[in-house]
């Protein structure tokens, strides 16, 4: 009796139509499911574990430079180009080579840009087998220790923020864009006319979020772990809870910017302005470690940049829910706010 009182709840028959509309539309499924297996296959791809690539160097071709050449000739590190000035100069700007070694007017002369990181370690490359070869001996002896493990890797890196983006894409254009939708095709007039409670409604998108969620989450995760061996050092119980706090999150900013857009262009717009900012700065395909010292406090406090942070913290390092506290206060912040204004604003007609 309880459970044939549940299914007919106004807030359960309204959350059934949101996933038979979203099921109907296999565009929305390839969107929501596919495209993250997409996206962190290529990236895998494509940023997976391989040998270095040789340096590539070019020597200027000149009277006695050829010693210079044979010497890096010998080193697998170091694939050498004999060219002339004009050719070495071109090719350095063109990025086909990394360094250009110019002995010409009797001086070792190294041309290189060091803002490229390829040039800077070719430039330290070049010159120790240079060096090597005419007699340098080290006055410590020293060996090398190369690690590579699951965790450091790019891959390991990308997965969490790319949960973390997918979260806040299904949220912010599931929830925005449908209400908007609705909105111009009259249905949310309608639907206010009837008996149903305002907030089942809203709270119904909301639910659809965790539901996406609970087929997202394992997909993405076991696809990571298969393929590419991505670790999972945490709790997935604790790591399940932050993704449906996630998503909790931007589905309350997706009502933000539909609350009051009375057209399609204008919420796609207040999307794409709240989803720029974070896809660029929080740290999606790079560390927001990258930006200056002084945008440091305000990325810190979007979002995507607390959920990501969280989320590498837990599959990465094995953090428990101490060492996560402050990014979950900023997601409460932001789920709090988000939901307080949209509910006080929002355009019913």
């Amino acid at each position: 009796m309880n459970k044939n009182r549940a299914r007919q709840h106004p807030l359960w028959q309204l959350t059934v139509v949101r996933w038979r509309l979203f099921s109907r539309e296999p565009s929305t499924v390839f969107w929501t499911y596919g495209f993250p297996l997409l996206l962190a296959l290529a990236l895998g791809i494509a940023f997976r574990n391989r040998p270095p690539q040789p340096v590539e160097a070019a020597v200027v071709a000149s009277p006695g430079a050829e010693r210079l050449r044979d010497a890096l000739g010998k080193s697998a590190e170091i694939h050498v180009s004999w060219l002339a000035p004009e050719a070495a100069a071109q090719a350095l700007r063109s990025g086909r080579v990394s360094i250009v070694v110019d002995a010409r007017d009797g001086t070792r002369t190294y041309r290189y840009d060091p803002t490229r990181p390829d040039s800077r370690v070719g430039r330290a490359l070049v010159d120790d087998v240079l060096q090597r070869a005419e007699g340098r001996i080290d006055p410590t002896r020293v060996e090398d220790t190369r690690v590579s493990e699951p965790g450091s890797r790019y891959i390991d890196f990308l997965i969490p923020g790319l949960l973390a983006f997918g979260l806040m894409n299904s949220g912010l254009w599931g929830v925005g864009f449908v209400i908007v939708e609705m909105r111009t095709k009259k249905l949310i007039k309608r639907m206010v006319a009837t008996p149903m409670r305002r907030s089942h409604f809203l709270l119904s998108f909301v639910l659809m979020r965790a539901l996406f969620l609970l087929g997202e989450l394992p997909i993405l995760l076991g696809f990571a772990a298969f393929l590419f061996h991505v670790p999972i050092r945490g709790s997935l119980v604790l790591i399940t809870a932050l993704t449906l706090f996630g998503s909790l999150v931007f589905a309350g900013l997706g009502l933000l910017c539909a609350s009051r857009a009375q057209n399609t262009q204008t919420v796609g717009g207040l999307v794409q302005l709240m989803m720029l900012p974070m896809t660029m700065c929080s740290g999606v395909f790079f560390s927001s470690a990258r930006f200056p010292d002084f945008m440091q406090p305000v990325i810190s406090a979007l979002p995507l940049t607390a959920l990501i942070d969280s989320l590498r913290a837990v599959m990465l390092d094995g953090a428990g829910p101490a060492a996560i506290a402050r990014p979950v206060a900023i997601l409460a912040l932001w789920a709090v706010g988000s939901f307080a204004v949209a509910l006080r604003i929002f355009r019913w007609r």
